[in-house]
C-alpha cells in the first residue's frame, strides 16, 4: 500500500466519503473528491485538505480509486467509471452490501484490480483503532490485495475480517438488518406516548441503551437504511423469524404463563452462553455504554 500516493473518492461528499479523506490525508496521500455536487464538493474543501471535481474520468490520474456512493446508484456509478480506470489502479468499494457491488465491479471494470470492503463503522469513528473493516475477495488476485490491506489496517489496530461476499451479506442482515429493523419499529412503538421525555428522565440502564439506539438509526439518512433493508438478501427471513417470536413472547406474557416464560428464557441463555464465551460480560458492558451517554 506504500506505492499509493494520489486516491480518487467518488462519492467523497458523503459522511463516509469525507471520513476516508480525512483520513487519507492525514496519512500523507494526495485526495480528489469527484461527485455531481460542486456546492457540496467546495463545502468539503473548505474543510479538508483535498482537491474537487465533478468528472469521472478524473480518477485516471488515480493510484486508487475508493467508490463511496449509495448501493442504489452504484451499478450507474461503476458503468460510468468502468472506461477509465486503468490497468494499475487498485479499486474498492466500501458499500455496506457486498454481493451485488463485487458482481457489479466484475462486470463493469474491466481494467484494475478490485476489492469489495466494508468499514463496519460509521463517520463518528475517530480512527480505525478497534474499528471492524470486512475485506471480500473472490478471486486468488484479489485475495493477494486484501492480505496487503489487511496488514495495512491492523498496523492501525483495526480489527480485520476476510469472507465472501455472500458470507458478509448473510451476517449484515442481522447485524446491520435486524439491528436497524428493532431500532425502526421500536422508534414507531415510543414515538406515540404521550410521556415519553418524562420517560427519558426516569428511565434506567436497558432504557437508556434502548433510546440511544432508536435514536441514532432514526437521526440518520432514512435512504441509507431503506437501502439496507431492502437489499440484503437474507434479511426477509430474519424478520420473519423476529415477528413469529415476537408474536409467541406476546402470548406467553398476554396468558400469564410464568412458567414457560421462565423455562425459554433460560434455555436461551443456555444456548448463547455456548455460543459466546464472553456473555456473562454483557451486562457490565451495558453500564460501561451507558456511563457514556
Amino acid at each position: 500500500m506504500t506505492n499509493i500516493n494520489n486516491v480518487a473518492i467518488i462519492g467523497g461528499s458523503g459522511k463516509m466519503g469525507q471520513w476516508f479523506a480525512r483520513f487519507l490525508t492525514q496519512e500523507g496521500k494526495e485526495v480528489t473528491l469527484i461527485g455531481r455536487n460542486l456546492a457540496k464538493l467546495e463545502e468539503v474543501k473548505s474543510k479538508l485538505d483535498v482537491s474537487v471535481s465533478t468528472h469521472v474520468d478524473d480518477i485516471r490520474l488515480a493510484d486508487a480509486v475508493i467508490i463511496s456512493v449509495p448501493v442504489d446508484y452504484f451499478e450507474e456509478t461503476v458503468k460510468q467509471m468502468g472506461t477509465h480506470t486503468l490497468h494499475h489502479q487498485l479499486i474498492f468499494d466500501v458499500t455496506s452490501i457486498k454481493t451485488l457491488p463485487v458482481e457489479m465491479m466484475h462486470r463493469y471494470i474491466v481494467k484494475g484490480q478490485i476489492l469489495g470492503t466494508h468499514p463496519v463503522f460509521g463517520p463518528g469513528a475517530r480512527s480505525l483503532a478497534n474499528q471492524n473493516f470486512v475485506l471480500t475477495p473472490t478471486t486468488p488476485e484479489e485475495t493477494k490485495l486484501a492480505h496487503k490491506v489487511e496488514d495495512f489496517l491492523k498496523i492501525r489496530e483495526a480489527k480485520v475480517q476476510v469472507m465472501t461476499p455472500e458470507e458478509h451479506d448473510s451476517m449484515m442482515s442481522v447485524i446491520l438488518g435486524l439491528a436497524h429493523f428493532i431500532a425502526i419499529v421500536s422508534a414507531d412503538s415510543l414515538s406515540g406516548l404521550e410521556q415519553l421525555k418524562k420517560m427519558e428522565s426516569i428511565g434506567g440502564i436497558t432504557y437508556k441503551v434502548l433510546w440511544t439506539l432508536v435514536e441514532s438509526v432514526i437521526s440518520e439518512d432514512p435512504g441509507l437504511y431503506a437501502s439496507l433493508q431492502m437489499n440484503l438478501p437474507q434479511l426477509p427471513q430474519i424478520q420473519q423469524l423476529f415477528l413469529k417470536n415476537c408474536t409467541e413472547w406476546t402470548e406467553l406474557v398476554k396468558n400469564k404463563d410464568r412458567q414457560e416464560f421462565i423455562r425459554r428464557m433460560k434455555a436461551i441463555r443456555s444456548q448463547l452462553e455456548a455460543k459466546s464465551a464472553d456473555f456473562g460480560k454483557a451486562y457490565d458492558n451495558m453500564y460501561k455504554i451507558a456511563e457514556g451517554l
